[in-house]
């Protein structure tokens, strides 16, 4: 089935601008599909050694009434009256990141090993839109990720309950907030040669890249913050 993607929806997409984020920047971080907050555990504290500040969202995943809305609701008020916003969403986060950043003022969005959602688009249907193509490993969470953090992470998955995945995707545009799209080299997951087809399509935006797996923020959280921090003083 020809993804959505290529008929690239929206009118906004990947949108440049001169300058750079704020010098101290606060991150919301947003994570995917079955987790939570503690996803970010080691990333908050490496971007506030680099002198930023981090706030790690839960989503109300496992509330059958919530929609998309209060997946962003949850955001903003993590946020707070915070300023030099970085928005970041991991996988399935890439559902919820976009819609805040028409919420509140975001200075930057970044998609980590992310999904991109098309307008009206529900979940079940992404997919198959997208032309998602599975890599073939039966592990494609934690391979390279330290076998007790990956434990603990298995012990800690939830499930995602809430109607927002029944929900069609509500933004009829992209939002303009400069994007950037960052994969992962060993994602089984998402595959890097899936996910530059999936930014390309979706977003007409060439991803930047690093090593690692699916869950980064748990195998590499060191080295993606310091991608992150990096994006604060590049020029969007």
């Amino acid at each position: 089935m020809p993804g959505r993607g290529a008929e690239k929806p929206f009118d906004a997409l990947g949108r440049v601008t001169s300058g750079s984020v704020a010098a101290v920047a606060t991150f919301a971080l947003i994570h995917g599909g079955g987790g939570s907050a503690w996803d970010w555990h080691l990333v908050a504290p490496a971007l506030r050694e680099r002198g930023h500040d981090a706030v790690a969202v839960d989503l109300p995943s496992e509330d059958e009434s919530a929609g998309w809305e209060e997946y962003t609701d949850a955001v903003v008020r993590a946020i707070g009256e915070r300023r030099g916003v970085v928005v970041v969403g991991h996988s399935l986060g890439g559902f919820t990141a976009p819609l805040v950043c028409v919420r509140i003022p975001v200075e930057l969005l970044v998609l980590v090993a992310a999904m991109i959602p098309s307008t009206g688009e529900l979940f079940a249907d992404w997919w198959a839109n997208a032309g998602y193509e599975e890599s073939g490993y039966e592990d494609v969470f934690y391979h390279d990720v330290p076998p007790e953090l990956a434990a603990e992470a298995r012990r800690r998955e939830g499930n995602e309950t809430s109607k927002a995945l029944q929900e069609p995707w509500p933004l009829e545009a992209w939002p303009e907030t400069p994007t950037r799209y960052l994969l992962c080299r060993d994602d089984r997951m998402f595959p890097a040669g899936w996910a530059r087809r999936h930014a390309r399509e979706r977003l007409g935006i060439d991803p930047d890249e690093m090593d690692g797996g699916h869950y980064i923020s748990l195998s590499r959280p060191v080295e993606l913050a310091d991608r992150l921090a990096a994006y604060v003083v590049e020029p969007n």
